[in-house]
């Protein structure tokens, strides 16, 4: 971990993180992903970001949190600096990475799939860049027969071949099987771990695959972290979401993480295409999600079949499979709806006031939108209405609003409140 932190991973990492540092026991007071969510919006809603609450006059800031967080709460975390300081090196001692949602460096296919409910902060050891590859997301159950390990292995040497990433979840049985079949194949592989990063990164057998690109671990939680059966359920989302598609090689009918995490993606998520095992005994867990949706695998048997169907599952996730998630504001311009990245010092996107040109962060392409939208309203409107149109708070709406009317792109009438666009007024009264 080579680079330095940004100040607002900093400020996550004390809000959520139980910065463990080999101590094994975490702290009860850390903002839970739900809660971290409910302030992150409020922030937003503010103009503001996590690193605010570290400046020396953010008690007043604070104060203002206490309505989504108790104030003496937050002051508690925000205090661990020399906590946060020790985990840090202990990190960088293992050549492990942490980057927030806040961050260029986070991966885009997260932030763009999983939205709000992207993890708030990633631990990782290897290339970033992979993350953003795609590939064939592999998964099943722990304890399988020598014949499925050897079937997936041989789908994790066709990945290889076909210079596609292998995604999948370091357990024991058919995710370690798929992996190893692609890494032994000299294929690129992303591992996420719900659990012992830290170890996984130290193991011997990883560790010059990871030096020398052809692996990255990543994990939502500490790297210290032991097993944690919700954790392992949690990260299901994670593997998909990287992935341009599914292989369930094996589940169980009705429990375990294979089964639940296959289930929620045809249920509700729907991020990518879902195949089962087409050959050899389906068995019952293989039924029940082809009934429910998921498609028999191909079986591709060359690297240019393989390559034809993750490029027909890319083209169907892009155009839409999240459906509405995806047609809103905020996924078309994904790093703005945390709209304080790392350079977000470089300005306000939240402003009110013009100050020329201006650098094209997210945020402020995210802003260009808007202002072409708004500038198209051929009746007036209220920021409530706004608001619902864009489908954001009430006061990000009054906030871009405010700064049109700074620019002089909107107008604001009275009596009641109401803000039309001065170009579309403009026009009509010379028609």
């Amino acid at each position: 971990m080579s680079e330095a932190l940004s100040p607002n991973t900093k400020a996550i990492l004390l809000l959520t993180a139980p910065l463990i540092a080999g101590r094994g026991k975490t702290s009860p007071d850390c903002l839970t992903p739900a809660e971290y969510r409910k302030l992150a919006r409020h922030l937003r809603d503010l103009g503001r970001q996590p690193a605010d609450l570290l400046t020396p006059g953010a008690d007043q800031l604070l104060g203002n949190c206490h309505r989504v967080i108790d104030k003496a709460r937050l002051e508690r975390l925000l205090a661990r600096g020399l906590l946060l300081s020790q985990a840090v090196e202990r990190w960088q001692a293992r050549a492990i990475w942490v980057v927030s949602r806040a961050d260029r460096a986070y991966p885009r296919r997260l932030k763009t799939r999983l939205t709000e409910d992207s993890p708030a902060l990633l631990y990782g050891c290897g290339e970033k860049e992979i993350l953003d590859s795609g590939g064939l997301a592999v998964v099943g159950s722990r304890n399988v027969d020598d014949a499925l390990i050897e079937y997936t292995q041989e789908i994790g040497r066709l990945a290889a071949s076909a210079s596609r990433t292998l995604v999948s979840g370091g357990a024991r049985g058919i995710d370690q099987a798929a992996m190893r079949g692609a890494l032994e194949a000299r294929g690129r592989v992303t591992g996420v771990l719900a659990d012992s990063l830290e170890r996984s990164a130290m193991n011997r057998e990883y560790r010059n695959l990871l030096l020398d690109g052809q692996l990255v671990l990543i994990s939502p939680y500490d790297p210290n972290a032991g097993f944690n059966v919700g954790h392992a359920m949690q990260r299901n989302k994670v593997i998909y979401a990287l992935s341009d598609a599914a292989l369930i090689v094996n589940a169980e009918s009705g429990k375990g993480g294979t089964w639940a995490g296959a289930v929620e993606q045809l249920d509700k998520l729907r991020l990518v295409p879902i195949y089962i095992r087409s050959n050899g005994e389906i068995g019952e867990g293989l039924q029940a999600l082809h009934r429910k949706g998921a498609q028999e695998w191909p079986n591709p048997r060359t690297p240019d079949q393989l390559s034809a169907v993750l490029d027909a599952s890319a083209s169907s996730a892009s155009q839409g499979v999240r459906g509405s998630q995806q047609a809103s504001l905020f996924s078309q311009f994904e790093e703005a709806s945390e709209p304080y990245g790392a350079d977000a010092a470089q300005g306000d996107a939240f402003s009110g006031e013009c100050h020329g040109a201006v650098e094209a962060t997210p945020a402020e392409d995210l802003f260009a939108k808007v202002r072409e939208l708004l500038q198209g309203m051929d009746t007036p409107k209220t920021d409530s209405e706004v608001a619902k149109e864009l489908a954001v708070s009430k006061s990000q709406a009054k906030a871009w609003l405010q700064r049109l009317v700074a620019e002089g792109a909107v107008e604001r009438l009275s009596r009641p409140i109401r803000y039309r666009s001065v170009i579309h007024h403009g026009n009509r009264c010379h028609d």
